[in-house]
């Protein structure tokens, strides 16, 4: 072959690298001339663009969880989907004994089968990717929240085993329920203890005040499910005299909208 005949050949093989290139899989010299192709070739250039965003997308859907049989369906795709075969020109018969000329695939299908399989590949990467990230997830929101459920646990415990801890006891509205707040002085801290608090209902949950001066003032949210629960009051006892329990919108309210179910009197030091 010649040396022009090698070189053209060379320059054809460039149009199929658009996929590897826009993963940045090439080696450092199929790279530079590639890029130097990538000057003088509008259509090379045109769809490495769009590779490059679809392998964006791709990359950022990994970060949700994909369908579980999503990886399965891809896998069991390319391998039932036969390759196309080679174009062939008229056969021995017609051309008179002249052997069969194979067409090459033109510059276009080259980068449609490569479109096909970028696309194929990216999409097992992003459902494996996917389900290791929301493992990685979900095992990070548990150590957070094991993390939360043991600071809260050990706050509360450091009241109640305070040695000033003084309680109180009281019946929280009609059903039944009783409230008990836990007050160290020396900690400047209070837990709230309920039990048989029915559900507040629909858009509601029951709220904690510091009855401060005259005042209520905002100690945290109790979404109560009936069973014994407790609660470290959000804020330092401060000068607060006793604690208010209402009913208010989900959220809580910066203050009560709502006749208190029950005020308990902090105990005497």
């Amino acid at each position: 072959m010649s040396t022009v005949g090698r070189s053209a050949g060379r320059d054809a093989e460039l149009h199929t690298l658009t996929g590897a290139y826009a993963l940045h899989a090439l080696g450092d010299r199929e790279r530079v001339r590639f890029e130097r192709h990538l000057d003088a070739c509008a259509a090379c250039a045109q769809e490495v663009r769009e590779l490059s965003a679809t392998a964006v997308r791709l990359g950022l859907a990994a970060t949700e969880n994909p369908p579980p049989a999503m990886k399965t369906q891809v896998m069991a795709r390319i391998a039932t989907v036969r390759q196309e075969p080679p174009l062939v020109g008229p056969s021995t018969a017609e051309t008179g004994g002249a052997p069969p000329r194979i067409r090459s695939v033109r510059p276009g299908g080259r980068r449609r089968l490569a479109r096909f399989v970028l696309a194929a590949c990216l999409a097992a990467v992003a459902a494996s990717g996917g389900v290791a990230v929301w493992q990685q997830r979900a095992a990070e929101e548990a150590r957070t929240e094991a993390r939360q459920a043991q600071r809260q646990a050990e706050a509360l415990a450091q009241v109640l085993t305070a040695p000033d801890v003084r309680t109180s006891t009281g019946v929280l509205g009609d059903g039944g329920a009783t409230g008990t707040v836990a007050v160290s002085r020396e900690r400047d801290r209070a837990v709230f203890l309920a039990s048989g608090l029915p559900r507040p209902g629909a858009g509601k949950v029951y709220q904690l005040w510091f009855a401060d001066g005259g005042t209520m003032r905002p100690a945290g949210l109790l979404d109560s499910s009936g069973s014994p629960e407790a609660l470290l009051m959000d804020g330092p006892v401060g000068g607060a005299t006793g604690l208010g329990v209402t009913v208010e919108p989900a959220g809580g309210s910066p203050a009560p909208t709502s006749e208190p179910l029950a005020v308990l009197d902090f105990p005497a030091v």
